[in-house]
C-alpha cells in the first residue's frame, strides 16, 4: 500500500476521535461525575467496595467524606496481596501488569497496577488522542510518510506469581499494537534494551537511516540521544540526518530550560513541540494547540480527578475538591482515581489551571519538589522559567541543576543554593546570578518578600558544576534514561551534598 494513501487513512481514522474529545469539552463536568459513578459501581464487590460500601455510594460528597485520600505507601499493602496473585482487592478485573517506578524520591521501588482498561482505554487512547489533536490543528502533516523515533526507559519484563512487572514504557511495548510497531523506530528489540549506553548506540545505528518525521520523550534524555546522533553522523543539525522532520512530542520534565538547544539542533520555523503529561498511573493531559504551553485535560481515560488547594496542602485545614470548583492560577495536588484501581491517589504533582473552558493545565512540579523553608514557596515552575530566562538574557545553556536551602545559624540569614551544569557558560557568573534572582523575585511574590533588602533571604549562590556531573550522579544511582532525574527543588541539602561530594571526589 503506498505511504500516501497509509498517510491519509490513518489521519481519517485519528480524526474520528475528534467527535468524542468534543462531548467532553462541552460537558466535562457531567463526564467527570457519571465516569466516577461507573468506577464506584464496577467495584462495589472488591475488597476495597465491601470496606468502604461502595453500593451505597451515590454522590461526590459521599465518596469524599468515606474514602480516604492515599499515597503509595499506604495503598502498598493491597497491591502486594494483588502481586502475590490475589484479584478483586481493588479493581474488579484481574491485574496482571504493575509498573515498576521508584519516582525522584524514593529508592524504594513503587509498583503501580495497570489494568488492561487502563491500556487500552487511557494509555493507548492518549497516545492516540496526541495524534488527532497534532493532525487536527495541522492538516498538511506528513507524520506518517515516515517514523516516530521513541525514547523510552525500557527494560525487561520480569515475571513473579503469575504477575508481570516493569518500566511502563517496556509494558506499552509488550503491548502495542501491530499498527504502532511498523510506525515506530527503533525496533521493539532495541527499546527494550536495558544497558543505557549500549542502547544508546544501537538507536543510532539503527535510526540514522531512517525517514523520521517525529521523536518523542523525555527532553533532557532525549537531549543526549540527539547531541550524540549529531557527533556521531558529523551532522550540523539534524534536518540534515532527517529532513522531514516536523514534531516533537515531550513530556517527563519542563520543555523551557531546553527549549533554545531544541531549536539550535533542529533549526526549521515551523518545526512543532507538542507537550503531554503522562505518569505510570495515567495519563492525564494533552497540548491541544500549536505554539501553547497549557494542556488540555482528557476527561474520558477512566481518571476521575480532584485537587487539593497547596496553600492547605498537608495541614488540618486540607480539603479535595473537585473539578467543577477549580480556579484559574491556584496551584493544587493532583488526587486521582482510575480505572486500574487506584482510589483518591495522591500522585505527587501540582498543576494549577489556565483555562476553565476548556480545562486546560500546566504542571508546576511536585508536592515534595519545592522549597517552602522560610516560606517563599517556591515551585519548579519558577525555577525552570527563571532560568530560561537567564539562559536567553546572557546567551547560556544549560544542561541541568538542582537547588536547596541554605538554612540560617544563628545571625547569618538563609539562602538558596544552586548548582549547575552548563554546556554553555555564562561569560559572567555574577551577573547570570543577578537575572536569575531577579527573575525568580518577578515570577514569585513571597520569594520576593523574603528577598526585600534581605530581610529574610540573601542573593542566592551558584555552584558550576563539572561537565557530566548530572550524568555520573544518575549512573552512579542506577538512575540513566527514562523519567529517572535529581529533583530540581528540595526542602533538604541531600542531593546538592551528595553533587558537592561527587564533584570533590573527581577533583582529589
Amino acid at each position: 500500500m503506498p505511504l500516501t494513501i497509509i498517510n491519509s487513512f490513518a489521519s481519517w481514522v485519528l480524526k474520528q476521535r475528534i467527535h468524542q474529545i468534543e462531548l467532553f469539552l462541552k460537558y466535562p463536568n457531567e463526564v467527570q461525575e457519571e465516569l466516577l459513578m461507573n468506577l464506584i459501581q464496577s467495584s462495589k464487590n472488591t475488597v476495597l467496595g465491601k470496606k468502604y460500601d461502595y453500593n451505597s455510594i451515590n454522590s461526590y460528597a459521599t465518596f469524599s467524606e468515606r474514602i480516604p485520600i492515599s499515597t503509595y505507601e499506604e495503598l502498598q499493602p493491597l497491591i502486594e496481596r494483588t502481586r502475590q496473585g490475589e484479584q478483586n482487592v481493588f479493581w474488579e478485573e484481574p491485574i496482571k501488569w504493575f509498573a515498576k517506578s521508584s519516582g525522584t524520591t524514593n529508592a524504594k521501588s513503587k509498583f503501580i497496577p495497570v489494568s488492561n482498561e487502563a491500556l487500552e482505554d487511557c494509555h493507548y487512547k492518549g497516545s492516540k488522542d496526541l495524534l488527532c489533536l497534532y493532525l487536527n490543528n495541522n492538516e498538511n502533516s506528513h507524520l506518517f510518510l515516515g517514523k516516530s523515533l521513541r525514547l523510552g526507559g525500557s527494560s525487561q519484563i520480569y515475571e513473579d506469581n503469575d504477575t508481570f512487572y516493569g518500566d511502563l514504557s517496556a509494558i506499552l511495548i509488550e503491548n502495542m499494537p501491530i499498527w504502532a510497531e511498523f510506525s515506530s523506530t527503533p525496533s521493539n528489540k532495541i527499546s527494550l534494551m536495558s544497558e543505557w549506553e549500549s542502547k544508546i548506540a544501537a538507536i543510532i545505528n539503527e535510526t540514522k537511516n531512517e525517514n523520521v518525521t517525529s521523536f518523542a520523550g523525555v527532553p533532557s534524555w532525549m537531549l543526549v540521544l540527539m547531541n550524540k546522533m549529531l557527533e556521531e553522523t558529523g551532522k550540523g543539525n539534524l534536518l540534515e540526518i532527517w529532513p522531514n522532520l516536523e514534531v516533537y512530542f515531550h513530556g517527563g520534565v519542563n520543555f523551557e530550560p531546553y527549549r533554545e538547544q531544541y531549536q539550535k539542533i533542529v533549526p526549521k520555523k515551523d518545526f512543532k513541540y507538542y507537550e503531554i503529561y503522562n505518569a505510570s498511573e495515567g495519563f492525564f493531559a494533552i497540548q491541544d494547540l500549536n505554539n501553547s504551553s497549557d494542556l488540555l485535560l482528557m476527561l474520558d481515560y477512566g481518571i476521575f480527578y480532584e485537587f487539593i488547594p497547596m496553600d492547605t496542602f498537608g495541614t488540618p485545614n486540607q480539603k479535595s475538591i473537585r473539578l467543577a470548583d477549580v480556579e484559574l492560577f491556584r496551584n493544587y495536588a493532583l488526587v486521582i482515581t482510575t480505572n486500574s484501581g487506584l482510589w483518591r491517589y495522591l500522585i505527587g504533582d501540582t498543576v494549577r489551571f489556565t483555562s476553565l473552558n476548556p480545562y486546560r493545565i500546566r504542571v508546576t512540579g511536585r508536592t515534595k519538589h519545592h522549597i517552602n523553608v522560610f516560606g517563599e514557596e517556591l515551585m519548579v515552575e519558577n525555577t525552570d522559567q527563571a532560568i530560561a530566562k537567564a539562559c536567553r538574557l546572557t546567551n547560556t545553556q544549560v544542561v541541568d541543576y538542582t537547588v536547596a536551602p541554605v538554612f540560617m545559624e544563628g545571625k547569618e540569614k538563609g539562602s538558596h543554593e544552586w548548582m549547575i551544569e552548563f554546556k554553555q557558560s555564562p561569560a559572567d557568573i555574577s551577573s547570570f546570578q543577578k537575572i536569575l534572582d531577579e527573575s525568580i523575585q518577578s515570577l514569585n511574590s513571597d520569594y520576593e518578600a523574603k528577598r526585600h533588602n534581605n530581610m529574610t533571604l540573601n542573593p542566592l549562590v551558584i555552584n558550576v558544576a563539572r561537565k557530566n556531573l548530572f550524568y555520573d550522579w544518575l549512573k552512579d544511582h542506577n538512575k540513566l534514561g527514562g523519567q529517572h532525574k535529581i529533583p530540581r527543588l528540595s526542602n533538604h541539602r541531600d542531593y546538592l551534598e551528595q553533587l558537592k561530594e561527587m564533584e570533590q571526589s573527581i577533583i582529589v
